[in-house]
């Protein structure tokens, strides 16, 4: 979580930078094998340097960034979840809940579907 602490400690908002900082635990802990890096000021995890999966804070909610093909592939989990997304992103609001088993279920679909993905992003 090392790598993260310069980016926590510019989040004003401290139950934003608490929840963050849970959310970014989390999943440090949950797949060990992800390398934790900031790049483009976000917090991200990469496998065999390629994105997995990458997170942002606003003044109203946290984003989690999986690529087009993660919010693509959980389009209804997101909006069953009580989430709301764009092509590239979801945004859980700071009076919702984290979905672990939904964010966990990301992860583990981006680590399986760009297992032989030799480039940064999705082509």
């Amino acid at each position: 979580m090392e790598v993260f602490a310069e980016y926590l400690a510019q989040i004003d908002n401290p139950q934003h930078r608490e929840r963050m900082e849970e959310v970014l635990g989390w999943v440090t802990k949950k797949f060990t094998e992800l390398k934790p890096k900031i790049a483009w000021n976000q917090p991200m995890f990469t496998d065999h340097d390629t994105y997995i999966i990458g997170f942002s804070v606003s003044k109203q909610h946290m984003a989690v960034a999986p690529e087009i093909a993660g919010i693509n592939h959980f389009s209804d989990a997101i909006v069953q979840a009580g989430y709301d997304h764009t092509k590239q992103l979801l945004r859980i609001r700071c009076d919702h809940p984290v979905d672990y088993s939904l964010l966990e279920q990301m992860i583990e679909f981006n680590i399986m579907d760009k297992a032989d993905c030799t480039t940064f992003w999705r082509k």
